[in-house]
Parts: structure tokens; sequence; C-alpha cells
């Protein structure tokens, strides 16, 4: 069916109250009933809406698909100047200006409301016009108590908090469907129906389309056929792999959303073509656009390079408006009822397959006081409310029965070496499989000797931690650490265990680690019984915001969060690599936790699947699933989840020493100056000779 005839119905319904709101906003461009200095606000904010009904015009014409490419680049510029920086300092969609110009209260309010409006550019490519319409009633409601007087602020934030609570109902309903319908074919369409030859079809999604997605695109058209092949052969290999080595039926499942960045819809139609033949539709849905539905700091589906990164973290708590226990109930039983609807859906959802990118410059955000924040009783909502959705989540998709992948590689930011990087990334996706089983193998059976493992920085690098490892019962059939090699993981090149809690302490210190689009200074951290205990990081003067910024990008707001796993990275291709280009400081954490040990604060790697048997490529099975946190789902899930894992690594070059201590004492050393020499590991130095 073609997307817009799903929407006929709907549209049809709505129509009459989308015209009358359009027609009574484009008064409002210029009337003069509301007093300066809201008026401006109310002018300028109609005068975009205009213009997006000007656009929708140009879609439904049929004069998009028509224009040329500069055109569409004009337009695309145009939706998206007003964010974009230069222009951003003097918009209302900056908490900054809003409250310099409406006031405090007023400002944070209407320049929350003016981001939501943005979301425009999205549902008039989407045809989704109640989303439009809902947005614009508001706007009209709040203009109207403009027009009477000028209304206490809580006044505002009562319409605020009422519109985001009664429409839970669509907005939260339909991202749940999106995330798990394949009929939603809007950018399937795209990729499908369009030459990808033709740079068009980009401005086709209704995202920011920067030099880096145009530039992603012509490289990728211009390489062999066989190498895009080959990309997307090893993104789709290891998802199936993913099934198999889990012990997982992937011939129960029907759908497999893929997440990715623009630009790199030409491996992605390859892609699809693979999962179709494992019996796969594709889901693609874009990363959230209404508030309620987004997470700070993370993206789940396709989304292009934001048009201005201080804009997003401006907005990450715009939830503070609205957040309180009803709501949070509120949500959770709107989320009950929308997963009870699509269940045949959600029970056929596979999970999902992942491309990040690397190589854009380190973001250093500013600390705005006007910008929303939670407070402390709003920081543990947003937690309970994560923990709540995760349960609801999974009771619909259990996450024993569905699996992933993700593999990551550059973007033309990255700098003059593009090409190159880009090449070698492709290297160290397809590395070896069976040579890593069996250096891996070797680490592992030291470390199922052991009792705990000791980690220490070199030099300047601060780092004494002492893991905890939990003890076997059968060494013949058991193991306490996963062998990964390239499947749900790509590239290649780690053991991984869960810690157990009591006894893991000490520091963890990282000159320099990049976390979603925040590049970490100095981060420091400390461990009493695997439990955060203090944290720092150098990327403000002030102290205080530096470990607000920890707080909210890694600890997810909890006040501590447990070391959920530990790992040793053997990836010292992928780290000479990154060495040979100076681009460490930008690589994903994804191939970063290959390069050295790691350690994930939060949850486990299993997660909501710690009953599931998991056994290593030799048939141990792997029994280190649980630690003391998570063990507690059996007599209060509540207490055992996190919703978070973050991975946190240091580079070999920062790294003493690794050593395996067992209960008698005996020492056995498989790092020694940041370089493998445990017998069987002394192959993963080749790469590091002249480093």
């Amino acid at each position: 069916m073609d997307y817009q005839m799903m929407f006929q119905q709907e549209n049809e319904n709505i129509k009459e109250r989308f015209e009358l709101s359009m027609e009574r906003i484009s008064q409002m461009v210029s009337e003069q009933t509301v007093p300066e200095p809201y008026r401006d606000y109310f002018a300028r904010t109609a005068a975009f809406i205009t213009m997006m009904g000007e656009y929708l015009r140009f879609i439904e014409s049929g004069d998009q698909k028509a224009a040329p490419v500069e055109v569409l680049g004009e337009w695309n510029q145009k939706l998206y100047q007003d964010i974009l920086p230069g222009h951003y300092e003097v918009s209302y969609a900056d908490p900054a200006y809003a409250v310099s110009k409406l006031g405090e209260g007023y400002g944070q309010l209407l320049s929350y409301l003016y981001k939501e409006i943005r979301g425009d550019i999205v549902f008039v490519h989407e045809w989704r016009l109640t989303d439009l319409t809902i947005l614009n009633e508001t706007l009209i409601e709040i203009y109207n108590i403009f027009e009477e007087e000028i209304p206490e602020v809580s006044r505002i934030k009562e319409v605020i908090y009422w519109f985001v609570s009664d429409y839970t109902d669509h907005t939260v309903t339909f991202r749940v469907r999106e995330g798990l319908d394949p009929t939603l074919s809007f950018a399937t369409d795209i990729i499908r129906d369009n030459d990808l030859n033709d740079l068009r079809y980009l401005y086709y999604f209704g995202e920011y389309i920067s030099d880096s997605e145009l530039k992603t695109a012509e490289f990728l058209n211009s390489l062999p056929e066989e190498t895009v092949r080959l990309m997307a052969d090893t993104y789709t290999e290891g998802y199936r792999k993913g099934f198999e080595v889990m012990g997982r039926d992937l011939k129960k499942k029907g759908a497999v959303q893929i997440r990715y960045e623009l630009g790199f819809e030409r491996m992605v139609k390859y892609a699809m073509e693979n999962f179709e033949k494992l019996g796969l539709q594709v889901i693609l849905c874009r990363a959230a656009v209404w508030t309620v539905n987004t997470n700070a700091g993370r993206k789940n589906g396709y989304y292009s390079t934001s048009p201005n990164r201080q804009y997003v973290y401006d907005h990450r708590y715009d939830d503070a408006l609205f957040l309180n226990k009803a709501f949070k109930d509120r949500k959770a039983a709107v989320l009950k009822v929308a997963y009870e609807t699509y269940k045949e859906q959600a029970a056929a959802f596979a999970g999902p397959a992942v491309m990040e990118t690397f190589g854009k410059e380190g973001f250093e955000p500013v600390n705005k006081p006007e910008a929303n924040h939670l407070d402390s009783r709003q920081e543990k909502l947003s937690a309970e409310m994560s923990n709540e959705t995760s349960r609801i989540l999974n009771q619909y998709v259990p996450g024993d029965e569905t699996s992933f992948t993700i593999i990551a590689f550059p973007v033309p930011e990255i700098g003059e070496d593009f090409e190159k990087i880009f090449e070698e990334t492709i290297t160290i996706n397809t590395l070896d499989y069976e040579k890593y089983k069996a250096i891996q193998q070797a680490v592992i059976d030291v470390l199922d000797e052991a009792e705990y493992v000791e980690v220490t920085g070199k030099g300047n690098n601060k780092t004494h931690l002492k893991v905890a490892l939990r003890p076997l019962k059968d060494r013949d059939k058991e193991t306490k650490f996963e062998n990964c090699v390239a499947d749900v993981n790509i590239p290649l090149g780690e053991v991984f265990t869960s810690p157990r809690l009591t006894g893991t302490e000490g520091t963890l210190a990282v000159s320099t680690v990049y976390i979603t689009d925040f590049q970490f200074k100095d981060l420091v951290m400390t461990f009493e019984n695997g439990m955060i205990k203090d944290y720092s990081c150098s990327n403000f003067e002030d102290q205080e915001e530096g470990k607000a910024l920890v707080k909210q990008v890694i600890l997810k707001n909890h006040d501590t969060l447990p070391m959920g796993e530990f790992a040793i990275g053997t990836n010292t291709t992928a780290y000479a690599m990154a060495r040979k280009f100076g681009i460490l400081d930008k690589l994903p954490i994804l191939i970063v936790e290959k390069m050295g040990p790691h350690f994930a604060v939060g949850d486990t790697c299993y997660s909501w699947a710690e009953d599931s048997p998991v056994y290593n490529p030799n048939g141990k099975e792997i029994i280190a699933r649980d630690n003391e946190i998570s063990i507690l789902r059996k007599e209060d899930v509540s207490k055992a989840y996190f919703s978070c894992h973050t991975d946190i690594t240091i580079p070999y070059a920062e790294l003493d020493r690794i050593e395996a201590v067992t209960a008698s004492g005996k020492r056995i050393i498989i790092i020694d100056d940041g370089r493998f020499v445990l017998k069987g590991t002394e192959e993963l130095n080749i790469p590091l000779a002249g480093l």
C-alpha cells in the first residue's frame, strides 16, 4: 500500500480542523492583538507554520519530486535555518534567547512549544495531519489566552501539561507502532523507489541534509558493488550469527529494524535485500520527534547530522515541564495498551540492526541556566519510567527471544584521510573470525583460573582496579568470560564477563573517551563493592558542571550504577589504525572497547535474558550472566535494572598491566606495558610494532 494512502482516512477525518487551524495561524502573523514582547514570538512561530503549509503544498503537488537538487537544498536550508549556528542564538528555539525576550517561565515553556512545532518538518513529509493539527490548536489556545491578558506562568504550564498528557494516546502509540510495523514504509519506499545515484532522494526524508550526508552518499556510490555488498553482508551476517550463537530461532521472527545515519542508503538497500532473504521485513523508523518519546543522548531510528548539537542539548530535559508521577503512570498505561494493540508485530520483531558513524568533532556543550532541568524528584521518576518502559517492552518483545548487531563506519568529517580510513574500517570489520577465536580462548582459559583481575594504568593514568570474578563450579563445562567474535558486536575482539560486585573496587581513569555526542576529558570513577562511589571530568572549569555532565550522560541520572561488565579488548589492528591516522578520540565506543580493557556501568550484557544459557564456541556455558543487582529480579524486578549500559575503555597506550590473580595468590600477566605477553596472544602485538 502507498504510504500516503495509509493515512488517507485519518487525514480526511481531521482535514477540516487542520485547514481551520492553518487559516487562523496565517492571521496571527500580522495581528496586533497580543502585546509585546509576546507578539513577536507568536508572529514568528506562525510564520514558520505558514511556511510549512507552503511546503506541504509543494509536496502534495508533486513539485518536490520534480524539483532540481538545488531547489531542494534551498528548501532544506529554509526549514532548518532557524536553529543553525549563527541563527539559533536569536531564535525562540534557544531557551536562553526565549527567556531573555519573554521572561523566566514563559521563555522555557514557549521555547519548548516551538521546538515541538519544529517537528512539523517531519509531519509534513510523512503526511501526518493529526500531528500538525494538535500542535496548531495548542498554539492557538495559548495565543487566545495572551489575547485576553498576560497570564500567570502556571496557566501556560497547565495547558502544556494537558496537551502532552492528553495526546500520549496518539504520540506514544504511534511511536510504538512505527518501531514494530514494517508496513509503515515511508523510508523504505524512498530507498527502494529512487535512483540512489540521484542525490535528490536524500531531501525526501525530511531530515537536515548537510555536506556529510551528500559526501557520504557520493562516496558509497563511487565504490565497487562488491565492496558495498561486503559491507552489507558483514552487517547482516553478524545479525544472523547473533541468533545462532545465542541459540535463538530466527525463523520465528518476521521483522528487523535498521538504525543508521543518512548517506548510507546504498549499503542499506543491499542489507534490506539480505534481510528479506532471511525472511525478515525491514522496519525503518526515524529517531523520535516528540519530546515524550525521546531519551537524552539516545537515537533509535534513522537520523541525519544534527543541524545544531547545542539545540538538542538545550532541550534534552524538556520533559521537566510535565514529568510528575501522574504523567509517568499515564505514559506507562498508554505504552501497555499500545504494545497490546501491536502485540502480533511485537512478537515478530527480531531486534535492531544498528549502524553507527564516527569522525565528527567532539561536542563541548554549554550548560545554560535557562534550559529545562530535571529536579531530584524528577530524576528518580525518569529512572523509574525507563525501568517501567523496559519491563513493558520485555513483556511483549522478550529479550531472550531477540538479538541485534551493531557496526560502524567513518563519515567525511573525519578529515582528508576519510577514504583510507573507510577502507581500513572495512578491513577491521572483516578480520579473521577463527584466528581471534583461538587467541581469545587462550585469554579466557587463564581468566577462568582467576579469583579477580587487577588493572593498572601507566604514566598519568591513575587507574588501579580490582575486578572480582564469579567462581566456577565445573571448569570442564563452565566459563566466566564470553568469547566475543564478529556477530552482534562488529568488529570482533573482546572477552567479557559480568563482574562480581562484592570485592570490585578502585579507580578507573581515562584521558579521553567519546560517549554518544560527548567527548569526556580526564574522566575518573571510583568503585566500592562494584558500585560507583564518585566521579569527575575536566570538561568544564567548574567541577560541579563536570559531575553533572557525567551524571546526565553516563549515569543516566542515577545516583550510582554497578560495574555491569569487564572486558579485555584484543583488536590491536583497530588500535593501530587509530594511532596511524590520529583518530583515537573520534572513534565510537563500539570500536574503542575492543582496544584495551573496558568497563561498562549499568546493566550487564545479559539484561532481561539472564536465565537463557549462552555458550562459547568451545561448548562451555558462560555462567557469569548475573550480578548481585540483576539477581534481584527474582524478588523485585524494579530493583534489578537501570536501563543503561555505558562502556569506558582504557587504551593500550595508557595501560600498564592486566593480571589474573588466583585464589592462591598466583599472578598471571596478560598485558604488560600495553603489550600482550600471555602465551598464545603474541600475534596481537604485530599491529602495535613501531607505535
